[in-house]
């Protein structure tokens, strides 16, 4: 091991350990993961885990007769919710639920704050969840969550250490237009010794979420880093990353370019025409969240 990947281990364990007495996922959650990724598991077993947190079921039960799943008539339980969406579904629901509580962070800086992470995450999660649709890969879910926490990697740093995260974003140069001159990952290895994919991915594996996840929060920006089987779901983030880029307000700092990679296009099999109906369709499918922070 290198003395430089040494540090970097060191910089996020020391993140990490900071971050799991300050803010973690409820138990709740983390019994769901687990159940869900347990392939005996039944619709009456999630059922009696989620029944135990009320305030989870009525979140839930919030997002499932939102206009984003299009299911007729309302859904009043949880179990009827289950059965309609599927177990993989209603862990992801919530996760995401869950994961909105780390978001309130308030404002940082002018440049930063935890609530226009947190609209760029949504917007990120529709995003892939309307490209995973769009080319039939069966992953419009897992594809949403994915969108959802790819940036967790900045709540890590957030959480850890406040005034380091402050001096990151200061120091990305912006433009006229606010287009970030500099890459932010530079800036984030040269003050915390990692940058937030390392954190984000790391965090991922200290919950215990599924090895596709880490793959999200540790190369959205790098996903031809990963070997082509694994690429999939890192890849759609990634273009679905640049797509809510495009969009006014959020948070872009991590982005000096909007451009889709060609490669990432040919591995999707993603034509242009898909790439733009989704582009026009994003702002509508973004303009009512599915999981607000005060909810």
């Amino acid at each position: 091991m290198s003395v430089a990947t040494q540090s970097r281990e060191e910089a996020v364990a020391s993140a990490i350990r900071e971050v799991s007495h300050i803010a973690t996922l409820p138990e709740v959650t983390l019994k769901i993961v687990q159940l869900v990724e347990n392939q005996n598991s039944t619709a009456q077993d999630l059922n009696r885990v989620i029944s135990t947190d009320p305030a989870l079921c009525s979140r839930i039960l919030k997002v499932v007769n939102s206009s984003f799943y299009g299911l007729p008539g309302q859904i009043a339980s949880i179990n009827r919710a289950i059965v309609l969406l599927g177990l993989n579904a209603v862990k992801n629901i919530a996760i995401a639920a869950s994961l909105a509580k780390l978001f309130r962070g308030g404002e940082l800086t002018n440049n930063f704050s935890a609530r226009a992470l947190w609209d760029h995450s949504n917007a990120t999660a529709v995003a892939s969840k309307l490209l995973a649709d769009a080319l039939k890969l069966g992953l419009a879910d897992e594809a949403f969550l994915a969108g959802l926490m790819h940036d967790i990697g900045i709540i890590v740093e957030m959480q850890a250490d406040r005034a380091r995260l402050i001096e990151v974003v200061e120091s990305v140069p912006r433009g006229q237009n606010g287009t970030p001159q500099a890459d932010m990952l530079d800036i984030e290895e040269r003050v915390f010794g990692a940058n937030h994919q390392n954190f984000g991915a790391a965090l991922c594996e200290k919950w215990k979420f599924p090895a596709s996840f880490a793959r999200v929060a540790g190369h959205h920006h790098n996903p031809f880093d990963l070997p082509f089987e694994q690429r999939t779901l890192p890849l759609i983030v990634y273009v679905a990353d640049r797509l809510a880029g495009e969009l006014d307000g959020g948070f872009r700092l991590d982005l000096t370019s909007l451009e889709t990679d060609p490669r990432a296009m040919a591995d999707l099999k993603l034509t242009n025409e898909v790439l733009d109906s989704i582009r026009a369709a994003l702002p509508e499918a973004c303009a009512s969240p599915i999981l607000s922070l005060e909810a």
